[in-house]
């Protein structure tokens, strides 16, 4: 089948499993004159792995605002570029937004083969309960960052990112902030430890107590009733700031036009 090309090709990498690759994939990388890459020495191994002989120049966070002019100059001379992440998509948490930008506003043609995501793949096995979800990539590492995210979205199911060594204390935050509710986390996607569970926090917390190893994603699910939830979590913020039950029913009440009883009621609720 005839394929149209292009100066700049997005090519996705397997995220775990090396054969989690799309044929036509393997054709681009063969046929470019140089992958940019995160990681030459990550990327050379897939490379071998397919017997690829492409050259490799390394692309990333660091480096990607002086590599533009040099992109630019390959392809003004005819060349063909791939872009390739360590693993998966590029541009879902991985650099390339600088040269893609680059590259569209001189004139230059750009494609995204489509292939590995960790977040399609996860999403793909667990049960949502809705379509509807937000990915906000890597979650912050502070405690009032990630307190602020999770009550935001907590009338969507919130997908993100996080590393072995946080994910834990991430997770506690959580439920400190939104109680034991559900969440799915899953590790080490298409290898050979993979791992999903779907279960309460604190399940999930005793269940790694030891430790937890590998790549993770998670997904923090919607709160079945988000506007008792979003009253609950400004009682509870008024209460953290030393307010009494009355003073809370009063101030709320007043501010969102509640039942002065209703809210007092559920302030006593909240400890």
């Amino acid at each position: 089948m005839a394929q149209r090309k292009f100066d700049f090709y997005i090519v996705p990498t397997p995220i775990g499993n090396i054969e989690d690759i799309t044929l036509r994939a393997i054709e681009i990388l063969k046929e470019v004159d140089f992958i940019a890459c995160e990681d030459t020495r990550v990327t050379q191994k897939l490379l071998n792995h397919y017997d690829i002989k492409t050259k490799c120049v390394s692309y990333h966070k660091y480096n990607e605002r002086e590599r533009v002019d040099f992109f630019l100059a390959e392809l003004a001379s005819g060349k063909s570029i791939a872009l390739v992440s360590d693993a998966g998509t590029p541009m879902i948490c991985d650099p390339g937004e600088v040269i893609i930008k680059e590259i569209r506003q001189n004139g230059y043609s750009v494609t995204s083969l489509p292939g590995a995501s960790a977040v399609t793949v996860f999403l793909s096995q667990i049960p949502k309960g809705s379509e509807e979800f937000c990915f906000i990539g890597f979650i912050p590492r502070s405690e009032t960052q990630i307190k602020a995210q999770v009550e935001k979205y907590a009338g969507t199911n919130l997908v993100f990112y996080d590393s072995p060594e946080r994910i834990l204390k991430t997770l506690n935050v959580i439920k400190n902030s939104r109680g034991d509710i559900k969440v799915s986390l899953a590790r080490e996607l298409t290898k050979l430890f993979e791992e999903v569970i779907t279960d309460k926090i604190s399940n999930i917390l005793d269940y790694y107590k030891e430790g937890i190893k590998g790549e993770i994603v998670c997904m923090v699910y919607a709160d079945s009733e988000p506007e008792n939830k979003d009253l609950e979590l400004k009682i509870r913020e008024l209460k953290n700031k030393g307010f009494k039950d009355k003073e809370v029913s009063v101030i709320l009440s007043s501010l969102f036009g509640l039942s002065k009883n209703e809210v007092y009621q559920q302030s006593l609720l909240c400890k």
